[in-house]
């Protein structure tokens, strides 16, 4: 008996991952074709540094330009139902979590929309434009680009996405922090492995295979490393606090009852 109800609860939570997929799936297509219609618009602003320059971008297939303005719709459908992605994953989750657990792992659900959406911006804008730009410029006057549309899309969104990645750093080190599951000593005694992982990871991600692209990304990869290591030494110094208090009210207690 005991053994038909494990084996039911394995398959309703099953069942209920399979419903979290679906609603997933569905919402980002749903949204996907709401964001067709801003197609033209979306493309122009990921234009901008090339136009900037007074530099126009070709297509070389019939079907090129149709399957990148999909391409970009569902781009921006997975931006717009990354809340409802994130709220069902909440809804598996929460569940299985304790009161005080809800609560961090409801704000960490909320952080990490903003943070991910804060990457992105910070990529196209604070990164982005001015590396291609600055790349372009490598050209001179005897040299004319000529970009093609799908590969530029494509080594945009390859670009953008993992700067919404990687600015989850600092936020999943607050909550390891708080679990006491990483510490300062550790992120400060691997500091030069964290470097070359950084390097590595940006060479991964980098969608070209140049020094400077590369620099480009592993730049605000590292600094997002620093704010990690600040925001670990932060919440363990008042872990730290918030455990004196408790040893000092212990000690208190027993002078108490003596009294």
């Amino acid at each position: 008996m005991a053994k038909k109800t494990d084996e039911m609860t394995v398959i309703s939570h099953l069942e209920e991952l399979r419903r979290v997929l679906l609603i997933s799936i569905i919402s980002t297509t749903v949204l996907a074709v709401a964001g067709y219609f801003f197609a033209d618009w979306i493309l122009s602003s990921l234009m901008e540094p090339i136009t900037k320059l007074g530099q126009k971008i070709y297509f070389t297939g019939v079907t090129e330009a149709i399957f990148v303005k999909i391409k970009i719709s569902f781009f921006a459908g997975f931006l717009a139902a990354l809340p409802i992605i994130l709220w069902q994953i909440w809804s598996f989750v929460v569940p299985a979590l304790k009161k005080n657990e809800r609560l961090y792992f409801t704000l960490f659900v909320f952080i990490s929309f903003i943070s991910f959406l804060g990457g992105i911006a910070f990529g196209f804008f604070g990164v982005y434009r001015m590396g291609v730009i600055f790349l372009l410029q490598f050209a001179g006057p005897s040299l004319t680009p000529l970009l093609t549309i799908d590969k530029y899309i494509s080594f945009t969104i390859s670009f953008l996405l993992p700067f919404g990645i990687v600015f989850e750093f600092p936020l999943i080190s607050f909550f390891l922090a708080k679990l006491e599951l990483v510490t300062y000593a550790f992120f400060a005694r691997n500091r030069r492995y964290a470097i070359l992982a950084v390097v590595a990871l940006a060479a991964i991600i980098t969608p070209t295979p140049d020094l400077i692209t590369c620099l480009i990304v592993s730049g605000p990869m590292y600094l997002l490393f620093e704010l990690s290591v600040l925001v670990v030494r932060i919440v363990e110094r008042r872990i730290a606090r918030r455990k004196e208090r408790e040893r000092l009210a212990e000690m208190a207690e027993p002078a108490v009852t003596v009294k």
